[in-house]
């Protein structure tokens, strides 16, 4: 089966959860959460949870064990401390709890960051892969980070990556 034939076998609405890792945002200044709220949306995705939490991994893994028993959560998008910074710690708590890696995730965005900004694409710790039968996805907490990456990598394949490792029932 082609690639092009498994991305169109993918749900065509996918159940997502938004968590915006930030110890100073709060609903009204969270762009970036607000613009992957929105991407989804546009696309015909469904927003089923959405959260701010601080940047300590008790929150985080606290957060991710919550949606980890939500049924119609299918994929999650974090996004905020994947940097080098002491407070960054969104990296250290989701990297021990993914299932399987989706390293090309990292690479690709990194690469692609690398040609908007330069260098200091390389101080990014995004990632992604599974998580208890679910798309779990870690995005920088910029703006533009976080537009590169729905437009370019996760939207594209959301429904692909969604519907490969949903059983068929």
């Amino acid at each position: 089966m082609s690639h092009h034939q498994h991305r169109r076998e993918g749900p065509a609405t996918v159940g997502c959860a938004v968590i915006t890792v930030s110890d100073t945002r709060d609903r009204e200044s969270d762009r970036s959460g607000k613009l992957i709220e929105d991407r989804l949306q546009e696309s015909g995705h469904e927003v089923v949870h959405y959260v701010i939490v601080k940047d300590t991994p008790r929150r985080i893994v606290g957060e991710l064990a919550i949606l980890g028993e939500n049924s119609k959560c299918q994929a999650i998008i974090l996004n905020g401390g994947t940097g080098i910074a002491a407070r960054d710690n969104t990296f250290d708590a989701v990297s021990r709890l993914l299932d399987k890696r989706l390293d090309g995730f990292g690479e690709i965005f990194r690469y692609l960051s690398y040609k908007e900004i330069g260098s200091a694409a390389i101080m990014s710790r995004a990632l992604a892969g599974t998580y208890r039968g679910r798309i779990l996805i870690s995005l920088p907490g910029s703006t533009a980070a976080v537009r590169l990456a729905m437009d370019k990598l996760i939207l594209p394949e959301l429904s692909h990556m969604v519907g490969t490792i949903t059983p068929i029932l």
